[in-house]
């Protein structure tokens, strides 16, 4: 059985073994080095365009004015950057603490001990303990080790993937998850209104209860001692219709705005969340689904936790909705599969690997 630590060691092996610089394979492309900071220095930018803060308390006051007003922030940002701060939410903080600690306290485990969950990328099994494999022409890697699971609906879970330890994982991750479940149901009812369709539409076009996917991905990026050269995550979009993303309150995570990488704030007790592809070809193109990337840094641990709220592979053609299709406003998008549409993007990924890159 083949494991991605075969290929390549733990990126947290490479940061405690004490090299002072990264193998080659982790070093970003020169056009992508020209504009990779401090990420300390970058959060601490207060001029220039920040990522919105969304209040969700007022989203179900009893003053249909106030709760008009929180609708429309929240579909402002949605079509204007696709990302945002969410606070108060209505997940308890205490949870949220314990979910952090359940992943920390898997990572904090020896690696040999991580490796009893490795996964197999070769022959497609994805859940649990892993690395990223290099799935390009140009071999790049991303300074970051993860543990990859699938957690809603809990009929669809295949707990013998889960954690052991700490012993209270699958128990808070099962309540994170179902509480997250319908906070997604909240924002995908806003979302179509927003659209001008029935407050349930976005929510039936990616599944409905049964069949949305939430598939948690905790990224455990290490301390690099190269941080200017590396990248935690590289640039992309999400597939998802929704991500929701927690953290351990260190700076990271970066989004292509207006031309330029806007470092996102570390926002107490909030949950970012994105808007993915699904979203934005389900919509035509008016919610965005946002570049972004992960720095990473010498000082500090970051940890993430994102969940992907993924439609089902097969079953669901993804197009932008005929309501939403005019002649001045054709659709943007091909129907395909949800299964097609990661084909595409990795096929795109890699014929852009291909092609010889120029500096800006």
């Amino acid at each position: 059985m083949v494991t991605s630590s075969v290929l390549f060691p733990r990126v947290e092996s490479l940061s405690s073994s004490g090299i002072s610089s990264i193998p080659k394979e982790y070093i970003r492309p020169q056009e992508e080095l020209n504009n990779i900071g401090n990420v300390f220095e970058e959060v601490e930018k207060d001029e220039g365009p920040q990522v919105p803060t969304i209040d969700l308390m007022e989203i179900e006051s009893e003053d249909k004015i106030v709760q008009e007003k929180c609708r429309e922030k929240l579909v402002k940002a949605a079509k204007d950057w696709g990302v945002m701060h969410l606070v108060n939410h209505g997940i308890p903080d205490d949870l949220i603490d314990r979910v952090r600690k359940a992943g920390q306290a898997f990572f904090d485990l020896p690696i040999e001990e991580k490796e009893k969950h490795a996964n197999d990328q070769a022959s497609g099994n994805v859940q649990g303990y892993g690395s990223k494999l290099a799935n390009n022409a140009s071999g790049q890697l991303e300074w970051e080790d993860y543990f990859f699971h699938l957690i809603f609906p809990e009929d669809k879970r295949d707990l013998s993937v889960w954690p052991k330890t700490p012993n209270d994982y699958t128990k808070v991750t099962s309540e994170y998850a179902r509480l997250l479940r319908s906070l997604a149901s909240k924002i995908l009812s806003v979302l179509s209104l927003g659209l001008g369709l029935e407050e349930g539409r976005l929510e039936k076009e990616v599944g409905g209860m049964e069949e949305l996917l939430l598939q948690m991905k905790i990224n455990y990026y290490p301390r690099c001692p190269q941080p200017e050269l590396a990248l935690g995550v590289e640039a992309h979009t999400d597939i998802s219709a929704l991500t929701f993303i927690l953290h351990n309150m260190v700076p990271g995570l970066q989004l292509f705005y207006e031309g330029k990488w806007v470092t996102a704030k570390c926002v107490p007790n909030s949950i970012i969340m994105h808007i993915g592809d699904t979203i934005e070809i389900l919509s035509n193109g008016k919610y965005k689904s946002i570049l972004h990337r992960g720095l990473v840094n010498k000082e500090k641990v970051r940890i993430s936790w994102a969940v992907f709220c993924e439609p089902p592979k097969e079953k669901i053609i993804l197009k932008p909705l005929t309501e939403l299709v005019t002649e001045a406003e054709p659709p943007l998008f091909p129907p395909r599969t949800f299964a097609k549409h990661i084909e595409h993007k990795l096929f795109r990924k890699t014929q852009d690997s291909l092609i010889p890159r120029k500096a800006d």
